[in-house]
């Protein structure tokens, strides 16, 4: 895992090291981050991920594979995980099903989405990160409520 930058690699007369921006570039990567910010003698400089969601830059644990045709009645009860339309959270965090409180939610149960739509956001260190819908399908059941904690790995939502 790549460490903060140190004091002693601070550039002169506030310009920026480039170096430090590296590392901040590899600990958005390690992390999944969308975006850092650091601050040093007077000097800020802020790195953020645009063009791909975050999932696809978070290694974890995928939904398994199920034979063709298998649905919420082929998975152990209490087991969503291993259901073939599971989408994983990415990271820990707090989940939010719409773009702001009191806004309606990006998706509800029975929801037709594309891949790549946003699901639902989860907040991970004041970030907050568009979940995106792994494949295209219907919302058939949705796993979090708003503003509920999850971990690494959990089932936020089914998707057939």
């Amino acid at each position: 895992m790549a460490k903060a930058p140190k004091d002693t690699d601070k550039p002169e007369d506030g310009a920026v090291d480039h170096d430090v921006i590296r590392e901040l570039a590899k600990l958005l990567d390690e992390t999944g981050l969308t975006e850092i910010e650091f601050e040093r003698g007077g000097v800020r400089v802020r790195v953020a991920r645009q063009g791909q969601p975050v999932v696809a830059a978070v290694a974890g644990p995928r939904a398994v594979a199920a034979p063709a045709g298998a649905s919420a009645a082929d998975i152990p009860a209490g087991d969503l995980s291993k259901h073939p339309g599971a989408v994983p959270s990415p990271m820990v965090g707090t989940a939010y099903l719409g773009p702001e409180p009191g806004a309606r939610p990006y998706v509800e149960v029975g929801s037709q989405v594309r891949a790549g739509q946003t699901l639902l956001i989860v907040e991970a260190m004041k970030t907050m990160n568009q979940i995106p819908s792994p494949r295209a399908g219907r919302v058939v059941q949705i796993l979090v409520e708003d503003a509920q904690p999850v971990e690494f790995g959990e089932p936020l939502m089914i998707i057939e």
